[in-house]
Formats: structure tokens, C-alpha cells, sequence
């Protein structure tokens, strides 16, 4: 029996128990706190039923058929699509751009990603970069650094479950505009230090991390600092915005899909992977627990009132894994600083993918006065 039936079973048949709803609370809200391990969510994988040199046809799905710019990410492969082109009730063509890492063949399993590039700065994008080392409490985290003439310094940082390629799709208008750009690992991350628990924090351990590069840039001569963050690394960024002790170097901050309430989160991923709806409440339990994330702490450190610098919200009312609402609320309590731009049609942390053009336009305007 599978371990997410033999879960599902136990919840629905023990759940009176202390034991089984511990269990059962612990594994849905790993789907959140570690979803690398946890894997992607059922359904995800799409087939490739044909190729061609500049097409690819896959089994229709409403990822495979979404407007945009996509990677596809399999085994050992990696690839980047873009415009349907044709589509049926049961598949969908779309432009293949590129190839970057494997064979894509008739048959290959993938699935529908916002990671466009795969690789570093160098070899996804051509842009000279430099591997960094960022002293964190953890130890040394690995970063990239994309140098730029300007003093503005913009530090991107990833959501939880994703990787620093995924900040490759903004690197080249950032580096057109001149900023100096440094994109950190955090704790939990390939080649960074494990957490003690070895789980993500939604940002109440890991804005500790961005804090530490926030101190190298410093260091290195940045006059001032652009806060980018997508996900809970948006929730990193608003914590470092409070807490850091350099937090009077921020002069702005780029927040996409942010994940303003972590409850909401946690319910979208046992949403998202077919748990049973009971298992909802045991695993925002579960996860307030194993990682400290009080209600009352985290709505302190996402208060609009606390905001004290411009601030870009980049979201859509389409995304089901943060929520749209609060992210409007924001913008709506605090009209003087905050500005927003929406995305409809997007999934999570992938407004980019949309709609590149206007998303670019967006960042330009809001990024120009704190050149």
C-alpha cells in the first residue's frame, strides 16, 4: 500500500487517536516544509507524446496548455517551451525553444515548471558571474555574484522547494540595468548547511540567511539594497526588512507571489496533493509545532503598517498556493508605498512566465527611481 493511502486511511479511521493524528498531521505538512523530498504533486507528470526540432507535443493538461514560457523538467532532462501552437481534448502542441540537459523523447515524463534556465549565470545566460561564499550563523552559503556598476545592490532570493536557478529569468533585465546582483543559498538548499531539523521555516529561520548576505553586500561597498523575493523568500524579505541589523540600506523591495499567511500554504499543499480534507487542520498543527511558526508572529511580521520602503507585489488572483486576497489587502492597506501588478492566468511564483514583456516593463518602472 502507498504510504500517502496508508496516511489517508489511518487519519480517516484513527483520527481520534493521539498517535494517528500526529502521523498524519507531521506528513501532510511535510508537503510544505520539505516539498523536495515530498515530490511533486500528483498529476504533475505530463508525457511527451512527439518531436520535432522546433515542437513539442504533449498530453494535454491545464499546466501543459497554460500560456507562457515554460520549462519541462524530467529525468535527466530539461527543456524550455513557448506558445501553444495546436492543441485537442487530449493534447497540446507547443513551441520547443530549447534543449538544455538530456534527451527529450516521445515518451519521457516531465513536468511544467517556472524554471526556464537550468545551470548558472555563465551557462544559462552568457552574464559573467562569480561563486561566492556568504558567512551565515549555519556556516558558509554558497551565492552567485553578477557585479553591476551601480550601487543599488539587488540580493534575489527563491521560495522554499526551489533552487537559485530559478531567479535566472530576471537576472538579464537586472543586469541590463546595471545593478550588481547576489543570489545566496539558504539553509536546506543544495550545498548549503542543513538546518537542525532539517526542514523549512517559511522564513522565520531563514531571513537569517538573507540577513547575512545582506551584510556582504554591505561589506562590499552597496550603498543601498532591493530586497527580491518570490514565495516565502518574499516572507524572508519582509522579516529582514524588520529585523535585519542593515536593514537601513533596503530601499525597496520586489515581492512575487508572496506568502503572506503560511497557514494558507500549508493548506494549499495537502490541497494539492489529494490528501483527505481532515488532514487540513492536523497539518497546520503539525507544522506550527515543528517549526515555531506562531499565528500571532507571523502576521506581525507581515503587517502593512511595518512596511517602510517602495514595494513591488507581483502576484495573480489565479495562484491557489499563496493567497491573491491577502496579497491585495496589502497593497490596499498601504497605497503610498505599495504598488501592484497582477497577473491573471499565472500559477505560483510564475508571473514572469505570463507575460515576460509586461512583467519586465513593471520591474523597469518601479526599479528606476532607486537606481
Amino acid at each position: 500500500m502507498r504510504l500517502r493511502t496508508a496516511v489517508a486511511l489511518t487519519a480517516t479511521t484513527l483520527v481520534g487517536a493521539g498517535t494517528a493524528a500526529l502521523a498524519a498531521g507531521r506528513y501532510g505538512s511535510a508537503f510544505a516544509l520539505k516539498p523536495s523530498v515530498a515530490g511533486p504533486a500528483p498529476g504533475a507528470l505530463i508525457r511527451v507524446r512527439a518531436v520535432t526540432r522546433d515542437q513539442v507535443t504533449l498530453d494535454r493538461t491545464e499546466s501543459s496548455a497554460r500560456p507562457g514560457v515554460y520549462g519541462l523538467a524530467g529525468i535527466g532532462v530539461h527543456a524550455t517551451v513557448g506558445r501553444v501552437v495546436g492543441q485537442d481534448t487530449r493534447v497540446v502542441t507547443r513551441r520547443l525553444l530549447r534543449v538544455d540537459k538530456g534527451v527529450l523523447g516521445v515518451g519521457t515524463f516531465v513536468r511544467v515548471t517556472s524554471q526556464v534556465y537550468t545551470g548558472d549565470p555563465t551557462s544559462a545566460l552568457a552574464l559573467d558571474y562569480a561563486d561566492v561564499r556568504v558567512r551565515g550563523e549555519l556556516g558558509a552559503l554558497p551565492a552567485w555574484f553578477v557585479p553591476g556598476a551601480r550601487a543599488t545592490w539587488v540580493i534575489a532570493v527563491h521560495g522554499v522547494g526551489a533552487t537559485r536557478e530559478d531567479t535566472l529569468n530576471v537576472l538579464p533585465i537586472l543586469h541590463r540595468f546595471g545593478f550588481p546582483v547576489l543570489v545566496p543559498a539558504y539553509r536546506n538548499d543544495p550545498g548549503a548547511p542543513a538546518s537542525p531539523d532539517r526542514i523549512g521555516h517559511l522564513g522565520e529561520t531563514e531571513w537569517r540567511d538573507l540577513d547575512a548576505a545582506m551584510r556582504y553586500a554591505r561589506d562590499r561597498g552597496a550603498e543601498r539594497i532591493v530586497l527580491y523575493g518570490w514565495s516565502s523568500g518574499a516572507t524572508m524579505a519582509l522579516r529582514a526588512l524588520h529585523q535585519s541589523p542593515v536593514r537601513d540600506r533596503v530601499a525597496g523591495l520586489v515581492l512575487d507571489s508572496p506568502v503572506l499567511d503560511w497557514r494558507s500554504t500549508v493548506r494549499a499543499a495537502v490541497t494539492q496533493h489529494r490528501l483527505p480534507g481532515l488532514l487540513t487542520p492536523l497539518a497546520v498543527r503539525a507544522a506550527e509545532g515543528r517549526t515555531g511558526q506562531h499565528g500571532a508572529r507571523h502576521a506581525e511580521a507581515v503587517e502593512p503598517e511595518r512596511l517602510t520602503v517602495p514595494t513591488l507585489l507581483i502576484h495573480g488572483p489565479d495562484d491557489t498556493f499563496a493567497s491573491f486576497e491577502d496579497t491585495r489587502e496589502l497593497a490596499e492597506r498601504r497605497p503610498e508605498l505599495v504598488a501592484l501588478h497582477t497577473v491573471p492566468g499565472a500559477p505560483h511564483a510564475a508571473m514572469w512566465n505570463v507575460d515576460p514583456d509586461g512583467y519586465e516593463e513593471t520591474l523597469r518602472r518601479f526599479l528606476t527611481p532607486l537606481m
